[in-house]
């Protein structure tokens, strides 16, 4: 069994391992980064340690957030390094047993596809396993159309 967060991203569950996750913080002031790639929404300081800030809108290709709507970041350890992956909300711990996961669907679009471990059919709707090397790949995806 394993334990991941579940988050949403425009509606969409996305669950992050739990043994990953370091903090989740509410909103909060962004430094900008000149000339990052489109997904690096900027810099914030997590107790004196700077942490990148990913918009999982832009890195996963859906339309930007409403100006004033509600974000939280998840903060997360990948190799020694600390990311906040930006969504909508935060929601349970869902504990997974190996034998409920399925595989990700030919059907999901392909940049979802690549950033996917597995899915879950959860009652309520599809949550996406997020692989989380594969999300912090940000320079190899392609921008989102406004």
């Amino acid at each position: 069994m394993t334990d991941y967060v579940r988050v949403a991203v425009a509606g969409q569950g996305l669950g992050i391992p739990v043994a990953l996750i370091r903090d989740v913080l509410a909103d909060q002031a962004l430094t900008p980064v000149p000339l990052a790639p489109p997904a690096i929404a900027g810099l914030l300081n997590m107790r004196g340690r700077v942490v990148t800030a990913i918009d999982l809108r832009g890195r996963l290709g859906m339309a930007p957030r409403t100006p004033g709507a509600n974000r939280y970041f998840v903060v997360v350890d990948q190799d020694g390094e600390l990311y906040g992956l930006i969504v909508d909300t935060v929601g349970e711990v869902l504990s997974i047993p190996q034998d409920q996961l399925g595989q990700v669907p030919v059907t999901l679009d392909p940049d979802w596809r690549d950033l996917a471990d597995a899915v879950y059919p959860a009652p309520d709707g599809l949550v996406v396993l997020i692989d989380l090397a594969s999300l912090l790949a940000v320079g190899s995806r392609r921008r989102v159309a406004s």
